[in-house]
């Protein structure tokens, strides 16, 4: 899974670099708005993806006596300040620069090396958006599209493909807003391009963050998941009744699982000590992304007790 976000990033941050330049050179030489908010989400989408592969690279540092569990979480960490550089920079830029142009609007000069750089740009950006496209789609199974992002684990996959989806959003609206001020001769039309471009970000941003607002946090796995690991412990005759079953993503690959089960008065201590033994071993075989198994020897009435001395 780590090397196809890889391999989704560095096509996006290639991709939107070479834009990115393409776009301002033609924005300095047309002066339009349009044109100059598409470069900005091209180099805010960079900088997005040197952050992704710096989250993939920290999450992969090995536990230690700080972070025992570790450093998967970084990668939701970053992927939620891309979302929040998206809204900021992205989207406030993009707007601001739209309200501007429409209060002092000017003529756009040479519309066709704006049509020529955007046509280049769709392409570009196409390649990249079809690349984390196939990733996702892969990824997804046998789950809807937006289930699958609600469900996603990793959200390198989902943000990329959230990106380019914008980015090819944008051009066509650039493309519309030159193309309009150019036929009608009517300025207005460059800055509202801009505006509706800040107002796409926008939106992918507050998705963004609040798909990755709940795996920073600390989000379950998947009900399959879950239920896979509830059918594996209940094939022990010795454990009578399953009281909790307790997930969290560390990161895209690591599952801690804390079971509270109820054993028959009849099972022996030594025995308890091979079915939880047993357990791990199974849970870690059956789903690789489980790394830590926590069981916990309980009665069916202790859970409640538990929850009931939570602060609220």
């Amino acid at each position: 899974m780590a090397t196809s976000s890889k391999k989704v990033i560095f096509a996006a941050l290639i991709g939107n670099s070479l834009i990115a330049i393409t776009k301002f050179a033609a924005a300095a030489f047309t002066r339009s708005s349009a044109m100059l908010s598409e470069g900005i989400h091209s180099l805010v989408d960079t900088g997005n993806q040197v952050l992704l592969l710096y989250g993939l690279a920290r999450s992969k540092k090995p536990a230690d006596d700080n972070f025992p569990f570790g450093h998967g979480k970084e990668l939701y960490f970053w992927s939620f300040v891309v979302a929040i550089l998206i809204f900021a920079v992205g989207a406030g830029v993009s707007i601001y620069e739209g309200v501007r142009h429409i209060l002092h609007p000017g003529p756009i000069k040479s519309p066709h090396v704006n049509y020529i750089v955007l046509g280049l740009a769709m392409v570009f950006e196409g390649g990249a958006w079809f690349v984390a496209w196939r990733a996702f789609r892969k990824h997804k199974g046998h789950r809807g599209y937006l289930r699958a992002v609600h469900e996603g684990k990793d959200p390198s996959m989902f943000v990329v493909l959230f990106e380019d989806s914008a980015a090819m959003l944008g051009l066509v609206v650039a493309f519309a807003g030159v193309m309009l001020t150019d036929v009608t001769g009517i300025l207005y039309f460059d800055g509202a391009a801009s505006i509706v471009i800040g107002l796409i970000l926008g939106v992918t941003a507050a998705w963004l963050a609040y798909e990755t607002k709940s795996l920073l946090i600390g989000e379950a796995a998947n009900p399959e998941v879950v239920d896979c690991i509830r059918e594996i412990a209940s094939g022990y005759p010795q454990i009578e009744h399953i009281n909790e079953v307790l997930t969290m993503h560390m990161g895209p690959e690591y599952i801690l699982v804390n079971l509270s089960v109820d054993f028959s008065d009849s099972t022996a201590v030594d025995q308890i000590e091979d079915i939880i033994a047993a357990i791990d071993r199974r849970l870690k075989e059956k789903i690789p992304e489980v790394k830590r198994v926590f069981v916990e020897a309980e009665s069916r009435q202790a859970p409640a007790a538990k929850k009931h001395q939570q602060p609220h």
